[in-house]
């Protein structure tokens, strides 16, 4: 310990990379205590008081949705456009060269994200906003105030957007999941607080209280066993001969991650059930009402419905990322094989066989 904090106060790269973070994370912070002007904060709190749903968003909100300040989208809608950004490189060829030219090509598909980011922010703010305008949060029903508490909220996401690139440019780590990772970590402290009175008034007992604990910390190691997890596919390339060299011959192999969707199946999932409730919430239907009731965040159908949509997009988002068929072609152009498996199609049949399993 002693020799590793040694050689980080001599790494003044490494100084500097880590105070750039300390400073955004305490902008972000800041930021969650900043409420919108002109709303009734005994509205948002019934809101939250009706069920799970806005407690479970507030939670990846670092309790800014719940404060209802500038930062009560969060990140979500940088990452709904990264995600579609992903899906629509596989389907539109433009895109997809951008994504094969490297780092100019990254910068194009990144400006065309954050203009996705201002567009997807500014649609569910000003659908937060109008829900708010229904339900008489806000000091003043008119719609140029409904507009301009969509333009605070976009303004806070871009600003969070722009944080979280910085952090990734200039500090340690990829910024967008340290956002994430700061509002999770920030409720930590409240989570610690609760149980612990809920042992002095006798809710829990010392020994629920512990097996929580082990519960959590092996959900957790499990968690990142999987993440961390690879079917390691051997690859054996061909001797070839050029002029008087000879290239060629070694073997490597094809990293396959076992959860290869990451979190995105559950993103996706989550958004879909999402709707019916926070529809119901904000606008007086009563078919809506139905269909959020028997969608009830933790009951069975909602439960049955998440497991099914969390297996479908995770085939999907697998099949839609990992494009086999250029993977065989480059295998193929440069003399790799999979030993036992011949080049080209069988090569596509035994990947594509592999990841479904």
């Amino acid at each position: 310990m002693r020799d590793f904090i040694a050689s980080f106060l001599a790494n003044k790269e490494l100084k500097d990379r880590v105070f750039f973070t300390f400073v955004m994370f305490v902008i972000f912070r800041l930021g969650v205590h900043i409420p919108v002007p002109g709303v009734d904060a005994s509205v948002i709190e019934n809101l939250f008081s009706a069920g799970n749903l806005f407690g479970f968003l507030d939670l990846f909100a670092g309790g800014a949705l719940s404060k209802f300040s500038i930062f009560a989208m969060s990140i979500t809608p940088y990452i709904n456009a990264s995600i579609i950004m992903q899906l629509l490189t596989a389907v539109i060829p433009t895109f997809e060269e951008w994504k094969k030219e490297g780092p100019e090509g990254y910068k194009k598909i990144q400006k065309v994200t954050r203009y996705g980011t201002v567009m997807l922010g500014f649609i569910q703010a000003f659908g937060m906003s109008y829900g708010l305008r229904i339900n008489n949060a806000l000091i003043d029903n008119s719609w140029l105030y409904v507009l301009f508490i969509s333009i605070v909220l976009t303004a806070g996401t871009c600003l969070l957007m722009w944080i979280g690139e910085k952090i990734t440019e200039k500090g340690i780590g990829n910024g967008i999941s340290l956002i994430i990772f700061a509002g999770i970590v920030a409720r930590f402290p409240e989570a610690v607080n609760t149980v612990i009175e809920y042992l002095q008034v006798g809710t829990i007992n010392p020994f629920q209280a512990l097996l929580f604990v082990v519960i959590a910390v092996a959900m957790i190691l499990m968690v990142v066993a999987v993440n961390e997890g690879q079917r390691r596919i051997p690859i054996q390339y061909a001797k070839r001969v050029i002029g008087r060299k000879m290239y060629g011959g070694h073997s490597t192999f094809l990293p396959l991650k076992v959860n290869q969707a990451g979190v995105i199946p559950i993103i996706f999932a989550s958004s879909i059930l999402m709707m019916p409730v926070t529809l119901a919430q904000f606008i007086n239907v009563q078919w809506i009402k139905d269909v959020a009731n028997f969608f009830t965040w933790g009951s069975w159908p909602n439960t049955v419905c998440y497991a099914i949509l969390i297996v479908f997009f995770t085939y999907f988002y697998t099949a839609i990322t990992v494009n086999i068929k250029e993977l065989a072609d480059n295998m193929k152009k440069y003399g790799g094989f999979i030993p036992g498996i011949r080049p080209g199609q069988p090569t596509m049949v035994y990947v594509d066989k592999v990841l479904t399993r």
